[in-house]
């Protein structure tokens, strides 16, 4: 039976950060990074890995962090999605330090270790056109001891904040591989456009156009053509982080909703007294349960069996996208007019929340991942 109860270690971590990001995580400073500066706060990442050390929390302790999993994992992104933290946690500390710690080798844990205490920023490379992973027309070939890659990756989110890229590309073999790039927007390596771009959330992300990219042999992590199972698990790992970011988000916008009615009067007394107001606003929190309870089956599921672990984190997704439209839309309308401004925190909320239901898959991917998993198997006929 799962227990969705935190232990008290958990219950620090989380008291921790929520009393940090309260105190020190302004939403309109860090809108204007976002559109007028840097795109993040390099003051907040740092004290998130030195002060909190949240960015090894949920790594092993031989990989640099301080052993836990999963759950830390779910605690740290619900935190930050309640605060709508636009540091890159889950694209560098669970995506990027997921591959790394996985795949191994000296360059792996050497950059795994600079994530740890802050100094490494990574940017995943994987999706192309298709929904499927190994939807790739990147190329890598062989060129003496090192590779040449060749391809394009749009929208690859946190690119222009990292220090090392994660490419997926197809091998000579036809498999998948991945490799480890040392990266720099404004000097990226020789041939490599940057298009920089933020996205309707107010994040920022970069189309990247590989032609004859030079990388040493070092640069392939694992073998060649083996990475796709790997990235899977990493993908489907961010996936359930983003699921526990959303239902941070969730909680925010509906605990706002519920505060405005009260406060916003109508007829001589607050609207929350409505009923079909009232109607409106027990969908939403269901709506949020349901979503908060399908991440915990993700998270307590991403160290099953492969089958197992996709039926979970899909099923948590399309739970978690239907969510997110029905609250952030119903926040956004009792909210009225003033629900889309950049005054109100809603209006940012939902612009995140419409993003998630799309990042890391559609709902029409995940349905169809989902079913191809419970499918039953065939029946066979054996002649008579």
């Amino acid at each position: 039976m799962i227990s969705f109860a935190l232990t008290a270690e958990q219950e620090m971590l989380r008291d921790g950060l929520v009393k940090f990001l309260d105190k020190h995580y302004d939403l309109a400073v860090s809108r204007a990074a976002v559109k007028t500066g840097p795109g993040w706060q390099p003051e907040i990442w740092r004290a998130l890995a030195e002060d909190l050390g949240i960015l090894g929390a949920a790594l092993p302790e031989h990989a640099g962090g301080t052993g836990g999993g999963p759950v830390e994992m779910m605690v740290i992104a619900e935190a930050l999605g309640n605060a709508l933290v636009v540091e890159p946690y889950i694209d560098t500390a669970v995506l990027g330090a997921g591959l790394l710690h996985r795949l191994g080798g000296p360059r792996a844990d050497e950059v795994l270790a600079r994530i740890v205490d802050g100094t490494a920023v990574t940017a995943v490379a994987a999706m192309e056109a298709g929904p499927g992973l190994d939807d790739i027309t990147t190329t890598a070939r062989r060129d003496g001891a090192g590779w040449v890659l060749d391809g394009a990756k749009p929208v690859v989110t946190t690119a222009p904040l990292a220090t090392h890229l994660l490419v997926t590309a197809r091998t000579g073999d036809g498999g998948v591989s991945l490799f480890l790039v040392d990266f720099d927007a404004a000097a990226p390596p020789a041939g490599m456009t940057v298009h920089p771009l933020r996205t309707v959330d107010d994040r920022i992300a970069a189309d990247l156009v590989l032609r004859d990219v030079q990388l040493p042999a070092d640069a392939l992590l694992g073998g060649p053509g083996d990475a796709l199972g790997t990235v899977e698990r990493a993908v489907d790992d961010a996936t359930a982080a983003v699921c526990a970011e959303a239902v941070g988000c969730l909680r925010r916008v509906l605990a706002d909703t519920v505060s405005y009615t009260k406060q916003r009067t109508q007829f001589g007394q607050p609207i929350s007294r409505f009923q079909v107001l009232q109607h409106r606003m027990v969908d939403m929190y269901l709506e949020v349960e349901q979503a908060s309870a399908a991440t915990h089956l993700a998270i307590h599921g991403l160290g099953a069996g492969d089958a197992e672990r996709a039926r979970a984190v899909s099923a948590a997704k399309v739970t978690v996208a239907r969510a997110a439209r029905i609250v952030g839309q119903g926040a956004v309308q009792l909210h009225g007019g003033m629900g889309m401004t950049e005054e109100l925190a809603v209006g940012h909320y939902f612009k995140r929340l419409t993003v998630i239901e799309h990042e890391l898959g559609t709902v029409s991917a995940h349905l169809a991942r989902y079913a191809a998993l419970t499918r039953p198997a065939e029946a066979t006929t054996t002649a008579v």
